[in-house]
């Protein structure tokens, strides 16, 4: 029989740890994507507007999917959305191979789309799974030592598919720019089929894993149907999700962070190319950026709430993310690179705060409430390409470019982290 417990009840470590495994595996897939730019832009000769689709792909996924995901979950379950997003994730996983041995840029962007899909569908499950299987006020204290787990896959992946897929990238790309005819061929055939394997590898990983949580016993959570006014003490009934205009300002604020930790994360190799630096060190800068959201993980775990609240801690990091953003516009040299992978600590608690502020308070709306905060992580899908046009159609330099993208990003996290997250609730 299916274990049930209620909204906001202590769990044991089980889930926590099980769900700390899944973020582990959410950011080993998409934090590969800052890899897979360079690595498409080698393999295909791509302009980096063209290579940012494979961001879009992967992001866009989550708009089209999180509403969908919710009723799926509503049919089916927690633990058993959470299975099927795994099995979805290692389709997506195997799309690779038709793709590398057909050389189709289309087709790889059609496996990151399903697996962007599967990441919806997970994120949807995991996030308010792990928001209410402990107190609310903590929330942002278990999505940090998640979100550790989800860091430290993205500082490893640029090491991993960094060294497979961009060995010898300037050498390789000198040698495919003057071969012809069949040598040509041949190494573009070479340079995709280093796909193979590692994506083979992932999918039977998240086969077994989807697997082991089908046999374990994790426990549903059961939410409350009404929500209680703090100010007054007394059940509040809603009957509408638009009765919360919290969640929806909280879902445009996980849109502008999302696209603000792309542009830091994904997008420091593409900047750092900008300042002469070369594929080989660009291509695994995005560990850098990783190693500061770790840091400010860390803090957070320490820190929250013990010392200081889920807002606080949203609204230091804002202000931190439009210092930094300053910095990094202000300074020419390549040492503007460094500002850039310190906007991760910036980034690192923002969606520990955000998410759990946002679905507050919702009750029976919890889990469509969930989807609609997801369906904010297309923002990453969007911000490189205002980027990208920002640069390359309006011709502004590349460093002006980019504090124009993210800098609105920052100021309007700052209101939701002040304000937006208290919008119609009865809150002090």
């Amino acid at each position: 029989m299916q274990q049930t417990t209620k909204l906001g009840q202590q769990q044991g470590p089980k889930p926590l740890i099980i769900i700390c495994a899944l973020f582990f595996i959410f950011g080993f897939v998409t934090w590969a994507n800052g890899t897979l730019i360079p690595f498409f832009k080698l393999s295909f000769g791509l302009t980096d507007f063209q290579a940012f689709f494979v961001t879009f792909a992967s992001y866009m996924a989550y708009f089209f999917l999180a509403l969908p995901s919710s009723w799926i979950l509503k049919k089916v379950g927690f633990k058993n959305g959470i299975v099927l997003g795994l099995v979805i994730l290692g389709l997506g996983s195997l799309i690779f191979i038709p793709a590398a041995s057909t050389r189709t840029f289309g087709l790889f962007l059609t496996g990151i789309f399903v697996q962007g899909a599967a990441l919806a569908l997970l994120q949807t499950a995991s996030n308010p799974y792990l928001t209410i299987i402990g107190p609310i006020e903590s929330a942002a204290k278990r999505i940090s030592i998640a979100g550790i787990c989800n860091k430290f896959a993205g500082m490893i992946v640029p090491q991993i598919m960094g060294a497979l897929f961009l060995a010898n990238a300037s050498e390789v790309e000198t040698k495919i720019k003057a071969a012809t005819g069949a040598v040509h061929e041949q190494l573009l055939n070479d340079v995709l089929g280093r796909v193979n394997m590692p994506y083979i590898v992932l999918a039977i990983v998240f086969t077994l894993f989807a697997l082991f949580i089908k046999f374990t016993n994790l426990p549903e959570i059961e939410v409350e149907e009404d929500v209680v006014d703090e100010t007054k003490g007394v059940v509040v009934k809603h009957k509408s999700i638009f009765q919360f205009p919290h969640l929806f300002l909280g879902a445009l604020c996980i849109f502008v962070y999302v696209g603000a930790e792309v542009m830091a994360g994904d997008i420091i190799g593409v900047y750092a190319r900008e300042l002469g630096i070369s594929t080989e060190i660009s291509g695994k800068l995005t560990s850098l950026t990783l190693f500061s959201m770790l840091i400010g993980y860390i803090i957070g775990i320490i820190a929250i709430p013990k010392y200081i609240s889920q807002q606080k801690a949203l609204r230091i990091c804002a202000i931190l993310g439009i210092i930094f953003t300053i910095l990094a516009l202000a300074i020419s040299n390549w040492f503007a690179v460094i500002f850039v992978a310190l906007l991760g600590l910036a980034n690192s608690l923002m969606w520990p705060a955000i998410f759990p502020l946002g679905i507050s308070h919702l009750g029976k709306f919890t889990k469509i409430g969930s989807a609609i905060m997801v369906m904010g992580i297309a923002g990453g899908a969007l911000m490189p390409f205002v980027y990208a046009f920002l640069k390359d159609s309006l011709h502004l330099n590349f460093q002006l470019a980019y504090f124009s993208t993210i800098m609105p990003c920052y100021l309007y996290i700052l209101f939701f982290a002040i304000k937006g997250h208290k919008a119609g609730l009865n809150l002090k």
